[in-house]
């Protein structure tokens, strides 16, 4: 016997985690793999879950999902809902199992039409940070890979905008020819500030200021953790520069893992704006418990 009632699980691209939650609505159990959505074809998602999770089911257990396992080559697609809405929408989509002890869900998406743009498993963060702040309204930035800035209010996404930065740096700092003047870890304060303030000044001249961190590093011999530092400044700056109607005059909320958050929370506290940092695991499984709590009635 175990004492999980149902199961949270954030099932993206590269990774699976889930949680053992018990009628307490906590985690009294805990797994990983690296068996993301794009190493499953779709016949193998449910061996992939039962590998982690079988000995923790006694009974017919719910399991609630989010994340890219609803994306249309993941185990089964999940409709987007249309902004305006509520985080989680309107759709909680059930997943025909092999193993009857299994009752498999998968949370929606969020699309909008007009700038054409989608989220999934971001939406399920915002709806654990509103579960736990409420009545919150002003902005929800998730930086990542692809950062995403949303605009929340009375418990709804009214807007959002997503920004490749984070695969942008990747690309260019490994990909291009400034992968010879960054390293790949190490930081400077001061690169990354004089970075920001540049591209937030002059975003249309972000190219040339991108190529200055090759030159720089040929003719005066500079480090590559501060290429690296005055690399990421550029990108976010040029984000902020284009979100600005986002984050102006508004209370913003970082929901992102360290340190790329801590980036994001110094140069938007450089421009006066309030900002609140949270944990994005935590956003993340208090969702899940919202998604949960939906599909039980539970309010």
């Amino acid at each position: 016997m175990t004492d999980v009632e149902w199961i949270a699980i954030d099932w993206g691209t590269s990774n699976l985690r889930v949680w053992g939650m018990n009628a307490n609505g906590r985690a009294v159990r805990e797994a990983t793999s690296t068996n993301g959505m794009n190493l499953l074809a779709r016949d193998q998602f449910e061996d992939a879950l039962m590998a982690l999770v079988s000995t923790w089911l006694n009974g017919p257990t719910i399991a609630i999902a989010c994340g890219m396992v609803g994306a249309r080559q993941g185990w089964m697609e999940a409709p987007y809902s249309t902004v305006p809405c509520e985080p989680l929408g309107e759709g909680i989509v059930k997943v025909p199992t092999q193993d009857a002890r299994l009752q498999m869900h998968i949370l929606s998406g969020i699309k909008q039409t007009s700038p054409a743009d989608v989220m999934r498993g971001e939406e399920t963060q915002i709806a654990g940070f509103l579960a736990l702040n409420k009545d919150w309204d002003g902005v929800i930035c998730l930086p990542g890979t692809h950062t995403k800035w949303v605009h929340v209010s009375a418990g709804e996404v009214v807007s959002f905008q997503t920004l490749m930065t984070g695969e942008l740096f990747g690309l260019i700092s490994e990909q291009s020819v400034l992968a010879h003047s960054v390293t790949s870890e190490g930081w400077s304060d001061a690169a990354f500030e004089e970075g920001l303030s540049t591209a937030m000044s002059r975003p249309e001249a972000l190219a040339a200021r991108l190529f200055n961190i090759r030159a720089s590093q040929l003719l005066e011999d500079t480090a590559q953790d501060t290429g690296r530092a005055r690399l990421s400044g550029l990108l976010i700056g040029a984000e902020l520069a284009a979100t600005k109607p986002y984050w102006l005059g508004q209370n913003v909320a970082i929901v992102g893992s360290a340190p790329l958050a801590s980036h994001y929370t110094t140069a938007l506290r450089g421009q006066g704006v309030p900002v609140t940092e949270t944990d994005p695991v935590a956003m993340t499984v208090a969702g899940l418990t919202a998604g949960y709590k939906k599909l039980k009635g539970i309010t």
